[in-house]
């Protein structure tokens, strides 16, 4: 990071306590997007779930979240990065939505990060439904298709619902693919499972090229090999990070819309994701994080302790395209 830019620090825990001041994600410092030109990985929340088609409430989700980032600290335990060393980094608030408006809303989250990518900003964002993943990515992705390391319980290829609604939390990465936005065959789907409404469900993801790993497969490989065989997928291109929490879980992830049993563990996720370091990565998210049905707060704590785990693997990467 150049030093003649200003730095962002989180406020520490040591100088002002952790249940005091005005939650931001990181305990980072808020700035609008115009204000953010020396910013290198912005931090948004998306509190928009107009795509949910069943147990609504990840609107809510970025708020928690924020609150809950009180509770992270400064170097990763495990791989001694320092993120907020390496890159700058800060709060860029939420993006604007109308929760009666799906299109309208789709069209103002894509113009905020349009803002954004054009500052030259990389994106975390937390959402927020699974569909606000498709106008980043229309923002972010509209030069050149990117491939992703995608954790679910579903693959979110559908067509549509109801017959006619082609926009909703099961339907952005085929509309991605369709929109030229994302790459199928550098596209890697990992903790899928849950039944199916026909067998032909799984088709359309798997025709594309989509390497779709199912939940025993996870099993049976383990973490660390699902990571090498995500890292051949994706290759050395541009890749996005999203991290759907209801690909873990739900006794370590209650609060989310559509939980599925039998998936893969908060430590196993974690480690996967530290797999992850040195891609070329682009932005990421975490997203169907739904405060309603977890008063806990434990999955708004596991989602944002995810964030952070993306935001260490972000900042590596800033800091490489710096010393290039």
């Amino acid at each position: 990071m150049a030093d003649n830019k200003r730095r962002f620090r989180p406020i520490s825990g040591n100088v002002l306590p952790r249940f005091a001041g005005i939650p931001t994600f990181m305990r980072l410092p808020h700035l609008a997007p115009e204000e953010a030109e020396e910013v290198d990985i912005g931090l948004i929340g998306v509190p928009w779930d107009g795509g949910t088609t069943n147990r609504a409430g990840a609107r809510h989700g970025p708020r928690q979240m924020r609150d809950l980032s009180t509770l992270m600290r400064n170097v990763h335990h495990v791989t001694g990065v320092r993120p907020y060393e390496l890159a700058n980094c800060a709060d860029l608030g939420d993006t604007p939505v109308n929760p009666v408006d799906l299109e309208d809303s789709l069209a103002r989250i894509q113009h905020f990060f349009e803002t954004v990518h054009g500052q030259g900003i990389m994106p975390l964002s937390a959402g927020g439904d699974h569909l606000v993943t498709l106008p980043i990515m229309r923002a972010i992705a509209k030069d050149r298709p990117v491939g992703m390391v995608h954790f679910d319980a579903h693959t979110d290829t559908w067509d549509r619902y109801f017959g006619d609604y082609t926009y909703t939390h099961g339907t952005p990465f085929r509309r991605a693919i369709e929109e030229g936005l994302l790459d199928p065959k550098r596209t890697i789907q990992i903790g899928i499972r849950g039944g199916l409404y026909t067998p032909q469900d799984k088709d359309w993801g798997l025709e594309q090229g989509i390497r779709v790993i199912e939940i025993e497969e996870f099993f049976e490989l383990g973490p660390q090999r699902v990571v090498e065989e995500a890292r051949r997928v994706v290759g050395e291109g541009p890749t996005y990070i999203s991290f759907d929490v209801d690909g873990l879980d739900p006794v370590y992830a209650p609060g989310t819309g559509t939980p599925e049993i039998g998936g893969f563990s908060t430590h196993e996720a974690q480690i996967m994701l530290r797999g992850l370091r040195g891609l070329n990565l682009v932005g990421g998210d975490v997203v169907e994080v739904s405060p309603p049905f977890d008063p806990s707060g434990n999955t708004a704590l596991v989602g944002v302790t995810l964030m952070f785990e993306i935001l260490c693997l972000l900042s590596e990467r800033v800091a490489q395209q710096a010393k290039n």
